[in-house]
Protein backbone atom coordinates (compact mmCIF):
# COMPACT_ATOMS: atom_id res chain seq x y z
CA UNK A 1 0.00 0.00 0.00
CA UNK A 2 0.69 3.73 -0.41
CA UNK A 3 -0.22 6.92 0.75
CA UNK A 4 0.04 10.59 0.12
CA UNK A 5 -0.51 13.64 2.45
CA UNK A 6 -0.75 16.90 1.32
CA UNK A 7 -0.55 19.99 4.26
CA UNK A 8 -1.77 22.89 2.77
CA UNK A 9 -2.23 26.63 3.95
CA UNK A 10 -6.03 25.71 6.04
CA UNK A 11 -6.42 21.93 4.95
CA UNK A 12 -5.09 18.48 5.09
CA UNK A 13 -5.63 15.53 2.30
CA UNK A 14 -4.25 12.20 2.81
CA UNK A 15 -5.16 9.31 0.85
CA UNK A 16 -4.41 5.67 0.78
CA UNK A 17 -4.38 3.60 -2.29
CA UNK A 18 -4.19 -0.31 -2.53
CA UNK A 19 -1.53 -2.39 -4.14
CA UNK A 20 -3.64 -2.18 -7.30
CA UNK A 21 -3.30 1.91 -7.06
CA UNK A 22 -7.30 1.92 -6.24
CA UNK A 23 -8.09 4.34 -3.37
CA UNK A 24 -9.36 2.65 -0.22
CA UNK A 25 -9.16 5.97 2.29
CA UNK A 26 -9.28 9.32 1.88
CA UNK A 27 -9.86 12.53 3.58
CA UNK A 28 -9.86 16.67 3.23
CA UNK A 29 -10.24 18.33 6.77
CA UNK A 30 -9.27 22.16 7.92
CA UNK A 31 -6.29 22.00 9.95
CA UNK A 32 -6.90 25.60 11.72
CA UNK A 33 -3.06 26.09 12.02
CA UNK A 34 -2.66 23.18 14.59
CA UNK A 35 -0.58 21.35 11.56
CA UNK A 36 0.98 18.64 13.49
CA UNK A 37 -1.87 17.84 15.98
CA UNK A 38 -4.27 17.14 12.82
CA UNK A 39 -1.44 15.26 10.96
CA UNK A 40 -1.33 13.19 14.04
CA UNK A 41 -4.69 12.53 13.93
CA UNK A 42 -5.26 11.71 10.62
CA UNK A 43 -1.92 8.72 10.53
CA UNK A 44 -3.39 7.26 13.61
CA UNK A 45 -7.14 7.19 12.24
CA UNK A 46 -4.96 5.62 8.55
CA UNK A 47 -3.13 3.01 11.17
CA UNK A 48 -5.72 1.84 13.42
CA UNK A 49 -8.92 1.67 10.64
CA UNK A 50 -6.96 0.81 7.07
CA UNK A 51 -2.94 -0.44 7.66
CA UNK A 52 -3.12 -1.99 11.44
CA UNK A 53 0.52 -1.06 12.15
CA UNK A 54 1.71 -2.72 8.35
CA UNK A 55 4.11 -0.58 6.84
CA UNK A 56 3.45 1.04 3.82
CA UNK A 57 4.83 3.39 1.20
CA UNK A 58 4.58 7.27 2.15
CA UNK A 59 5.27 10.74 1.16
CA UNK A 60 4.05 14.33 2.27
CA UNK A 61 3.39 17.65 -0.18
CA UNK A 62 1.96 20.41 0.48
CA UNK A 63 2.77 24.16 1.04
CA UNK A 64 3.40 23.47 4.44
CA UNK A 65 4.52 20.11 4.94
CA UNK A 66 8.31 20.20 4.37
CA UNK A 67 9.11 21.12 8.26
CA UNK A 68 6.93 18.44 8.92
CA UNK A 69 8.09 16.06 6.22
CA UNK A 70 11.40 16.74 7.81
CA UNK A 71 10.57 16.37 11.33
CA UNK A 72 9.73 13.05 11.11
CA UNK A 73 12.26 11.56 8.09
CA UNK A 74 9.93 11.26 5.78
CA UNK A 75 10.37 12.38 2.10
CA UNK A 76 8.96 15.44 0.85
CA UNK A 77 7.10 15.66 -3.02
CA UNK A 78 7.21 19.17 -4.23
CA UNK A 79 3.27 20.02 -4.62
CA UNK A 80 3.73 21.07 -8.21
CA UNK A 81 5.50 18.14 -9.43
CA UNK A 82 2.67 16.39 -7.53
CA UNK A 83 0.15 17.61 -9.14
CA UNK A 84 1.80 17.06 -12.64
CA UNK A 85 2.30 13.25 -11.66
CA UNK A 86 -1.20 12.97 -10.55
CA UNK A 87 -2.37 14.65 -13.89
CA UNK A 88 -0.63 12.97 -16.22
CA UNK A 89 -1.72 9.20 -14.49
CA UNK A 90 -5.35 10.31 -13.76
CA UNK A 91 -6.14 12.73 -16.81
CA UNK A 92 -3.56 12.36 -19.76
CA UNK A 93 -4.03 14.80 -22.41
CA UNK A 94 -4.31 17.91 -20.04
CA UNK A 95 -2.91 21.09 -20.91
CA UNK A 96 -3.17 23.44 -18.51
CA UNK A 97 -4.28 22.81 -14.78
CA UNK A 98 -5.47 25.92 -12.86
CA UNK A 99 -5.69 25.46 -9.29
CA UNK A 100 -6.75 27.42 -6.37
CA UNK A 101 -6.11 26.56 -2.56
CA UNK A 102 -6.58 28.11 0.57
CA UNK A 103 -3.55 30.53 0.29
CA UNK A 104 -2.14 29.23 -2.70
CA UNK A 105 -3.03 30.44 -6.86
CA UNK A 106 -1.21 28.53 -9.51
CA UNK A 107 -2.25 27.66 -13.24
CA UNK A 108 0.11 25.26 -14.81
CA UNK A 109 0.92 24.80 -18.77
CA UNK A 110 1.99 21.35 -19.37
CA UNK A 111 1.79 21.59 -23.00
CA UNK A 112 5.56 21.89 -24.90
CA UNK A 113 7.27 21.75 -21.68
CA UNK A 114 6.52 22.55 -18.37
CA UNK A 115 5.51 26.36 -17.12
CA UNK A 116 4.54 27.13 -13.94
CA UNK A 117 2.71 30.82 -12.43
CA UNK A 118 1.93 30.57 -8.68
CA UNK A 119 0.60 33.56 -6.64
CA UNK A 120 4.13 35.13 -4.38
CA UNK A 121 3.60 36.06 -0.69
CA UNK A 122 -0.16 37.40 -0.95
CA UNK A 123 -3.35 35.36 -1.30
CA UNK A 124 -5.44 37.45 -2.47
CA UNK A 125 -7.67 35.96 -5.33
CA UNK A 126 -7.79 32.50 -3.23
CA UNK A 127 -9.71 30.65 -0.82
CA UNK A 128 -8.37 32.60 1.89
CA UNK A 129 -10.03 35.67 -0.32
CA UNK A 130 -13.36 33.89 -0.90
CA UNK A 131 -13.70 32.59 2.79
CA UNK A 132 -13.22 36.70 3.94
CA UNK A 133 -15.78 37.87 1.57
CA UNK A 134 -18.23 35.04 2.36
CA UNK A 135 -18.08 36.32 5.98
CA UNK A 136 -18.51 39.79 5.00
CA UNK A 137 -21.88 38.60 3.48
CA UNK A 138 -22.70 36.78 6.47
CA UNK A 139 -22.58 33.23 4.59
CA UNK A 140 -20.47 30.27 4.56
CA UNK A 141 -18.94 29.60 1.18
CA UNK A 142 -21.51 27.25 0.16
CA UNK A 143 -24.33 29.47 1.02
CA UNK A 144 -22.24 32.29 -1.26
CA UNK A 145 -21.95 30.09 -3.99
CA UNK A 146 -25.74 29.04 -3.78
CA UNK A 147 -26.78 32.76 -3.68
CA UNK A 148 -24.26 33.67 -6.94
CA UNK A 149 -26.10 31.11 -9.01
CA UNK A 150 -29.11 33.74 -9.00
CA UNK A 151 -27.28 36.76 -9.34
CA UNK A 152 -28.85 39.18 -12.12
CA UNK A 153 -26.13 41.77 -12.51
CA UNK A 154 -22.14 42.26 -11.75
CA UNK A 155 -20.20 44.89 -10.41
CA UNK A 156 -16.28 45.73 -10.57
CA UNK A 157 -14.44 44.36 -7.03
CA UNK A 158 -10.97 44.48 -6.24
CA UNK A 159 -9.58 41.20 -5.87
CA UNK A 160 -5.84 41.63 -6.15
CA UNK A 161 -6.14 42.20 -2.19
CA UNK A 162 -9.33 41.71 0.31
CA UNK A 163 -8.96 44.80 1.99
CA UNK A 164 -9.36 46.81 -1.35
CA UNK A 165 -11.94 44.36 -1.67
CA UNK A 166 -13.72 44.85 1.40
CA UNK A 167 -13.78 48.57 0.30
CA UNK A 168 -15.75 47.73 -3.09
CA UNK A 169 -18.16 44.84 -1.19
CA UNK A 170 -18.53 47.25 2.13
CA UNK A 171 -20.60 50.40 0.13
CA UNK A 172 -22.37 47.70 -2.11
CA UNK A 173 -23.78 46.04 0.90
CA UNK A 174 -24.66 49.39 2.41
CA UNK A 175 -26.16 50.67 -0.47
CA UNK A 176 -28.73 47.49 -0.58
CA UNK A 177 -26.99 45.56 -3.65
CA UNK A 178 -28.22 42.04 -3.71
CA UNK A 179 -26.03 39.27 -1.74
CA UNK A 180 -26.34 37.38 -5.14
CA UNK A 181 -25.29 40.04 -7.13
CA UNK A 182 -22.35 40.72 -4.90
CA UNK A 183 -21.13 37.21 -4.37
CA UNK A 184 -21.10 36.60 -8.02
CA UNK A 185 -19.69 39.86 -8.69
CA UNK A 186 -16.95 38.37 -6.13
CA UNK A 187 -16.26 34.78 -7.91
CA UNK A 188 -15.59 36.99 -11.29
CA UNK A 189 -12.91 39.51 -9.39
CA UNK A 190 -11.08 36.20 -8.69
CA UNK A 191 -10.99 34.71 -12.60
CA UNK A 192 -9.97 38.10 -13.19
CA UNK A 193 -7.42 37.99 -11.00
CA UNK A 194 -5.71 34.63 -11.84
CA UNK A 195 -6.15 34.98 -15.17
CA UNK A 196 -4.38 38.51 -15.16
CA UNK A 197 -2.29 38.08 -12.64
CA UNK A 198 -0.70 34.52 -13.07
CA UNK A 199 -1.25 34.30 -17.01
CA UNK A 200 -0.13 37.26 -17.78
CA UNK A 201 -0.89 37.33 -21.35
CA UNK A 202 -0.08 33.81 -22.11
CA UNK A 203 -3.37 32.21 -23.84
CA UNK A 204 -4.84 29.43 -21.68
CA UNK A 205 -6.17 26.77 -24.24
CA UNK A 206 -6.97 23.23 -24.87
CA UNK A 207 -7.90 21.03 -22.10
CA UNK A 208 -8.50 22.99 -18.77
CA UNK A 209 -7.95 21.13 -15.64
CA UNK A 210 -10.02 23.03 -12.69
CA UNK A 211 -8.17 21.87 -8.95
CA UNK A 212 -8.54 22.52 -5.59
CA UNK A 213 -11.03 23.68 -2.94
CA UNK A 214 -12.62 27.04 -4.77
CA UNK A 215 -13.08 25.54 -8.11
CA UNK A 216 -14.30 21.97 -6.42
CA UNK A 217 -17.03 23.51 -3.78
CA UNK A 218 -18.13 26.72 -6.26
CA UNK A 219 -20.23 25.81 -9.47
CA UNK A 220 -20.19 29.61 -10.10
CA UNK A 221 -16.44 30.17 -9.76
CA UNK A 222 -16.00 27.29 -12.77
CA UNK A 223 -18.59 28.48 -14.85
CA UNK A 224 -17.09 32.09 -14.64
CA UNK A 225 -13.72 30.36 -15.50
CA UNK A 226 -15.24 28.81 -18.54
CA UNK A 227 -16.68 32.01 -19.50
CA UNK A 228 -14.02 34.45 -19.39
CA UNK A 229 -11.58 31.81 -21.02
CA UNK A 230 -14.17 30.62 -23.83
CA UNK A 231 -13.49 26.80 -22.66
CA UNK A 232 -15.22 23.90 -20.87
CA UNK A 233 -12.69 23.03 -18.53
CA UNK A 234 -13.03 19.78 -16.26
CA UNK A 235 -13.23 19.42 -12.57
CA UNK A 236 -12.30 15.70 -12.01
CA UNK A 237 -12.93 13.35 -9.58
CA UNK A 238 -10.95 13.62 -6.43
CA UNK A 239 -10.48 17.21 -7.67
CA UNK A 240 -8.87 17.45 -4.19
CA UNK A 241 -7.25 15.06 -3.70
CA UNK A 242 -4.66 15.69 -6.38
CA UNK A 243 -1.60 16.85 -4.47
CA UNK A 244 -2.14 13.63 -2.21
CA UNK A 245 -2.76 11.39 -4.91
CA UNK A 246 0.78 12.40 -6.79
CA UNK A 247 2.18 12.55 -3.67
CA UNK A 248 0.80 8.94 -3.19
CA UNK A 249 2.16 8.07 -7.04
CA UNK A 250 5.59 9.04 -6.27
CA UNK A 251 6.19 7.69 -2.52
CA UNK A 252 8.99 4.80 -2.79
CA UNK A 253 9.98 4.31 0.71
CA UNK A 254 8.35 2.31 3.08
CA UNK A 255 7.14 3.49 7.03
CA UNK A 256 5.25 2.20 9.81
CA UNK A 257 2.86 4.83 10.66
CA UNK A 258 3.30 4.17 14.57
CA UNK A 259 7.28 5.53 14.48
CA UNK A 260 6.24 8.21 12.14
CA UNK A 261 3.10 9.38 14.50
CA UNK A 262 5.96 8.97 17.36
CA UNK A 263 8.29 11.14 15.34
CA UNK A 264 5.44 13.74 15.36
CA UNK A 265 4.57 13.53 18.97
CA UNK A 266 8.12 14.49 20.09
CA UNK A 267 8.58 17.20 17.02
CA UNK A 268 8.35 21.06 18.74
CA UNK A 269 8.55 23.61 16.09
CA UNK A 270 11.50 25.24 17.05
CA UNK A 271 10.15 28.90 17.95
CA UNK A 272 12.48 30.83 15.41
CA UNK A 273 9.84 34.00 15.28
CA UNK A 274 10.66 37.21 15.47
CA UNK A 275 9.13 38.27 18.31
CA UNK A 276 8.49 41.71 20.89
CA UNK A 277 8.29 42.44 24.92
CA UNK A 278 5.06 41.04 26.06
CA UNK A 279 2.00 43.61 26.59
CA UNK A 280 1.69 43.19 30.44
CA UNK A 281 4.64 41.74 32.77
CA UNK A 282 1.93 40.23 35.23
CA UNK A 283 -1.76 40.05 36.26
CA UNK A 284 -1.12 43.13 38.74
CA UNK A 285 0.04 45.07 35.99
CA UNK A 286 -3.25 44.17 33.86
CA UNK A 287 -5.43 44.73 36.58
CA UNK A 288 -3.93 48.25 37.33
CA UNK A 289 -4.43 49.48 33.62
CA UNK A 290 -7.69 48.18 33.46
CA UNK A 291 -8.69 50.21 36.34
CA UNK A 292 -7.20 53.20 34.99
CA UNK A 293 -8.97 52.86 31.86
CA UNK A 294 -12.23 52.37 33.79
CA UNK A 295 -12.01 55.78 35.05
CA UNK A 296 -12.76 57.45 32.09
CA UNK A 297 -16.27 55.58 31.85
CA UNK A 298 -18.96 58.10 30.67
CA UNK A 299 -22.09 58.07 34.02
CA UNK A 300 -25.43 57.29 32.80
CA UNK A 301 -28.59 57.76 34.44
CA UNK A 302 -31.71 55.97 34.07
CA UNK A 303 -34.45 56.72 31.11
CA UNK A 304 -37.29 57.42 32.87
CA UNK A 305 -40.26 59.06 32.29
CA UNK A 306 -39.53 62.09 33.50
CA UNK A 307 -36.14 62.78 31.26
CA UNK A 308 -37.47 65.44 29.95
CA UNK A 309 -36.33 66.50 25.77
CA UNK A 310 -33.97 64.04 24.76
CA UNK A 311 -31.29 64.46 21.94
CA UNK A 312 -30.75 61.45 19.46
CA UNK A 313 -27.28 60.90 17.73
CA UNK A 314 -26.94 58.45 15.10
CA UNK A 315 -23.84 57.18 13.52
CA UNK A 316 -23.83 55.05 10.68
CA UNK A 317 -20.82 53.89 9.60
CA UNK A 318 -18.85 51.09 7.41
CA UNK A 319 -19.63 47.78 9.58
CA UNK A 320 -21.70 49.24 12.40
CA UNK A 321 -24.95 51.32 13.63
CA UNK A 322 -24.37 53.81 16.99
CA UNK A 323 -27.37 55.48 18.67
CA UNK A 324 -27.26 57.40 21.76
CA UNK A 325 -29.78 59.31 23.65
CA UNK A 326 -28.69 61.82 26.12
CA UNK A 327 -31.04 64.24 28.00
CA UNK A 328 -30.45 68.14 28.46
CA UNK A 329 -27.93 67.75 30.80
CA UNK A 330 -25.85 65.85 28.37
CA UNK A 331 -25.85 62.60 30.50
CA UNK A 332 -26.58 59.68 29.19
CA UNK A 333 -29.81 57.79 28.83
CA UNK A 334 -29.41 54.71 25.96
CA UNK A 335 -26.87 53.37 23.81
CA UNK A 336 -27.26 50.91 20.80
CA UNK A 337 -24.53 49.43 19.05
CA UNK A 338 -24.85 46.73 16.60
CA UNK A 339 -23.29 45.63 12.90
CA UNK A 340 -25.42 47.18 10.32
CA UNK A 341 -25.65 43.60 8.84
CA UNK A 342 -25.82 45.21 4.95
CA UNK A 343 -29.01 47.05 6.27
CA UNK A 344 -28.47 50.14 8.47
CA UNK A 345 -31.82 52.06 7.36
CA UNK A 346 -33.79 49.17 8.63
CA UNK A 347 -31.64 48.98 11.68
CA UNK A 348 -31.86 52.30 12.71
CA UNK A 349 -35.79 52.28 12.15
CA UNK A 350 -36.03 49.28 14.84
CA UNK A 351 -34.04 51.33 17.50
CA UNK A 352 -36.57 54.37 17.11
CA UNK A 353 -39.35 52.32 17.19
CA UNK A 354 -38.49 50.80 20.01
CA UNK A 355 -37.62 53.92 21.89
CA UNK A 356 -41.34 55.19 20.70
CA UNK A 357 -42.88 52.11 22.33
CA UNK A 358 -40.48 51.95 25.36
CA UNK A 359 -41.16 55.66 26.36
CA UNK A 360 -44.66 57.24 24.51
CA UNK A 361 -44.42 60.41 26.00
CA UNK A 362 -41.14 60.75 24.49
CA UNK A 363 -40.18 64.44 23.45
CA UNK A 364 -37.52 64.71 21.02
CA UNK A 365 -35.87 67.92 20.91
CA UNK A 366 -33.28 67.10 18.18
CA UNK A 367 -32.23 64.62 15.92
CA UNK A 368 -27.94 64.74 14.05
CA UNK A 369 -27.27 61.71 12.07
CA UNK A 370 -23.40 61.19 10.95
CA UNK A 371 -20.70 59.16 9.67
CA UNK A 372 -20.46 57.15 6.03
CA UNK A 373 -24.50 57.33 6.07
CA UNK A 374 -24.96 60.77 7.50
CA UNK A 375 -26.55 61.82 4.59
CA UNK A 376 -28.75 58.75 3.78
CA UNK A 377 -30.19 58.56 7.55
CA UNK A 378 -30.62 62.26 7.58
CA UNK A 379 -32.77 62.27 4.16
CA UNK A 380 -34.49 58.67 5.49
CA UNK A 381 -35.64 59.80 8.96
CA UNK A 382 -36.02 63.75 8.38
CA UNK A 383 -33.53 64.22 11.25
CA UNK A 384 -32.25 68.15 12.05
CA UNK A 385 -29.02 67.70 11.69
CA UNK A 386 -25.92 66.21 9.88
CA UNK A 387 -21.99 66.31 11.28
CA UNK A 388 -19.13 65.52 9.44
CA UNK A 389 -17.58 62.72 11.46
CA UNK A 390 -14.51 64.81 11.93
CA UNK A 391 -16.74 67.55 13.66
CA UNK A 392 -18.42 64.72 15.74
CA UNK A 393 -15.36 63.39 16.83
CA UNK A 394 -13.90 66.50 17.93
CA UNK A 395 -16.75 67.36 19.60
CA UNK A 396 -16.79 64.52 21.97
CA UNK A 397 -13.36 64.24 22.39
CA UNK A 398 -13.33 67.64 23.68
CA UNK A 399 -16.31 67.18 26.20
CA UNK A 400 -14.21 64.70 27.75
CA UNK A 401 -10.95 65.85 27.97
CA UNK A 402 -10.97 69.53 27.24
CA UNK A 403 -7.34 70.07 26.65
CA UNK A 404 -7.06 67.24 23.92
CA UNK A 405 -4.54 67.24 21.18
CA UNK A 406 -5.00 64.48 19.37
CA UNK A 407 -7.55 62.27 18.46
CA UNK A 408 -7.64 58.15 17.10
CA UNK A 409 -10.68 57.09 15.74
CA UNK A 410 -10.06 52.81 14.44
CA UNK A 411 -13.08 51.90 12.92
CA UNK A 412 -14.35 48.70 10.73
CA UNK A 413 -12.90 49.91 7.93
CA UNK A 414 -11.40 53.17 8.51
CA UNK A 415 -8.54 54.84 10.79
CA UNK A 416 -8.65 58.46 11.63
CA UNK A 417 -6.64 60.75 13.34
CA UNK A 418 -6.71 64.54 14.21
CA UNK A 419 -4.03 67.17 15.22
CA UNK A 420 -5.56 69.37 17.63
CA UNK A 421 -4.00 72.95 18.07
CA UNK A 422 -5.45 76.23 19.40
CA UNK A 423 -8.96 74.50 20.29
CA UNK A 424 -9.26 73.56 16.44
CA UNK A 425 -8.38 70.84 13.97
CA UNK A 426 -4.70 71.88 12.40
CA UNK A 427 -4.18 68.14 10.66
CA UNK A 428 -6.12 65.10 9.69
CA UNK A 429 -4.58 61.82 8.78
CA UNK A 430 -6.61 59.17 7.21
CA UNK A 431 -6.23 55.60 5.86
CA UNK A 432 -7.02 56.06 2.19
CA UNK A 433 -8.17 52.49 0.01
CA UNK A 434 -6.61 49.89 2.29
CA UNK A 435 -8.53 49.18 5.51
CA UNK A 436 -5.91 47.14 7.07
CA UNK A 437 -5.44 47.47 10.54
CA UNK A 438 -8.53 48.24 11.52
CA UNK A 439 -11.43 46.32 13.30
CA UNK A 440 -12.63 44.39 9.96
CA UNK A 441 -8.33 43.22 10.00
CA UNK A 442 -8.62 41.83 13.51
CA UNK A 443 -12.14 40.12 13.13
CA UNK A 444 -11.25 38.12 9.71
CA UNK A 445 -7.68 36.75 11.86
CA UNK A 446 -9.85 35.53 14.25
CA UNK A 447 -12.94 33.85 12.35
CA UNK A 448 -10.28 32.17 10.11
CA UNK A 449 -8.75 31.04 13.09
CA UNK A 450 -11.86 29.88 14.25
CA UNK A 451 -12.46 32.36 17.45
CA UNK A 452 -14.99 35.10 18.47
CA UNK A 453 -13.04 38.55 18.15
CA UNK A 454 -13.94 39.42 21.63
CA UNK A 455 -12.41 35.92 22.63
CA UNK A 456 -9.33 36.32 20.18
CA UNK A 457 -8.14 39.83 21.02
CA UNK A 458 -8.25 38.47 25.46
CA UNK A 459 -5.93 35.89 24.15
CA UNK A 460 -3.32 38.35 23.83
CA UNK A 461 -2.97 40.10 26.83
CA UNK A 462 -0.99 37.89 28.39
CA UNK A 463 1.47 36.38 25.70
CA UNK A 464 4.92 35.79 26.76
CA UNK A 465 6.31 36.53 23.24
CA UNK A 466 3.93 38.66 20.91
CA UNK A 467 4.72 37.79 17.15
CA UNK A 468 6.53 41.02 15.45
CA UNK A 469 4.08 41.17 12.23
CA UNK A 470 5.10 44.84 11.28
CA UNK A 471 2.50 46.63 9.53
CA UNK A 472 1.97 45.08 6.77
CA UNK A 473 -1.51 44.60 4.46
CA UNK A 474 -4.15 41.76 5.52
CA UNK A 475 -3.29 39.23 2.86
CA UNK A 476 0.77 39.34 3.15
CA UNK A 477 0.04 39.96 6.76
CA UNK A 478 -1.92 36.32 6.42
CA UNK A 479 1.25 34.99 5.18
CA UNK A 480 3.54 36.52 7.88
CA UNK A 481 1.19 34.53 10.39
CA UNK A 482 0.91 30.95 8.99
CA UNK A 483 4.46 31.38 8.85
CA UNK A 484 4.77 32.46 12.08
CA UNK A 485 2.84 29.37 13.30
CA UNK A 486 4.81 27.03 11.09
CA UNK A 487 7.63 28.55 13.26
CA UNK A 488 5.93 27.24 16.92
CA UNK A 489 3.92 31.15 18.01
CA UNK A 490 0.99 29.73 19.93
CA UNK A 491 -2.55 31.50 18.95
CA UNK A 492 -2.09 33.87 22.32
CA UNK A 493 1.38 34.90 20.53
CA UNK A 494 -0.34 35.64 17.31
CA UNK A 495 -3.48 37.60 18.60
CA UNK A 496 -1.16 39.96 20.81
CA UNK A 497 1.51 40.55 17.61
CA UNK A 498 -2.19 41.80 15.27
CA UNK A 499 -3.20 43.68 17.96
CA UNK A 500 0.34 45.64 18.31
CA UNK A 501 0.34 45.43 14.34
CA UNK A 502 -2.91 47.73 14.54
CA UNK A 503 -0.86 50.32 16.35
CA UNK A 504 2.00 50.33 14.47
CA UNK A 505 0.17 50.36 11.39
CA UNK A 506 -1.67 53.91 12.49
CA UNK A 507 1.61 54.93 13.76
CA UNK A 508 3.63 54.44 10.49
CA UNK A 509 1.67 54.25 7.67
CA UNK A 510 -1.62 56.65 8.47
CA UNK A 511 0.13 58.82 10.97
CA UNK A 512 3.54 58.42 9.63
CA UNK A 513 5.08 59.17 13.04
CA UNK A 514 9.12 58.96 13.59
CA UNK A 515 7.54 58.09 17.31
CA UNK A 516 4.30 57.81 19.59
CA UNK A 517 5.77 61.19 21.02
CA UNK A 518 4.98 62.67 18.42
CA UNK A 519 1.52 62.71 18.89
CA UNK A 520 1.01 65.13 21.67
CA UNK A 521 0.43 64.21 25.41
CA UNK A 522 -3.67 63.99 25.61
CA UNK A 523 -5.02 61.64 23.49
CA UNK A 524 -8.64 60.26 23.15
CA UNK A 525 -8.36 57.27 21.55
CA UNK A 526 -12.42 56.51 19.94
CA UNK A 527 -13.99 53.30 17.72
CA UNK A 528 -14.69 49.91 18.73
CA UNK A 529 -10.85 48.54 17.73
CA UNK A 530 -9.83 49.95 21.27
CA UNK A 531 -12.48 47.55 23.23
CA UNK A 532 -9.85 45.67 22.40
CA UNK A 533 -7.06 46.06 25.60
CA UNK A 534 -4.17 44.45 23.67
CA UNK A 535 -4.58 47.49 21.31
CA UNK A 536 -5.08 50.12 23.62
CA UNK A 537 -2.05 48.98 25.78
CA UNK A 538 0.07 50.06 23.01
CA UNK A 539 1.61 53.36 24.65
CA UNK A 540 0.27 56.37 22.44
CA UNK A 541 1.81 59.11 25.11
CA UNK A 542 -1.11 59.99 28.02
CA UNK A 543 -3.75 58.24 27.23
Amino acid sequence: MRAGLDIGSTTIKCVVLDDEERLVYHTYERHYSHIVEKAEEILTRVNDEIVHGQPLLLSISGSAGMGLAQSCGVPFVQEVFATRVAANKLTPGTDCIIELGGEDAKILFLTNGTEVRMNGSCAGGTGAFIDQMATLLKMGPDEMDKAAQSAQRTYTIASRCGVFAKSDVQPLINQGALPSDIAASIYKAVVNQTIAGLAQGRPITGNILYLGGPLTFSTVLRASFDEALGVKGLCPENSLLYVALGAAFYSDQEFRLPQVIAALDKYSATATYASQPPLFASKQEYEEFHARHMKASVPRVPFGADCGPVHIGIDSGSTTVKLVVIDDQRRILYTNYQPNLGEPLELIRQQLVQLYERHPGLQVASVTTTGYGEELVKTAFSADLGVVETVAHFTAAKYFLPDVDFIIDIGGQDMKCFKIEDNAISNIFLNEACSSGCGSFLQTFAQALGYDVKDFAALGLFADRPVDLGSRCTVFMNSSVKQAQKDGASIENISAGLSISVVKNALYKVIRASSPEDLGRNIVVQGGTFYNEAVLRRRWGST
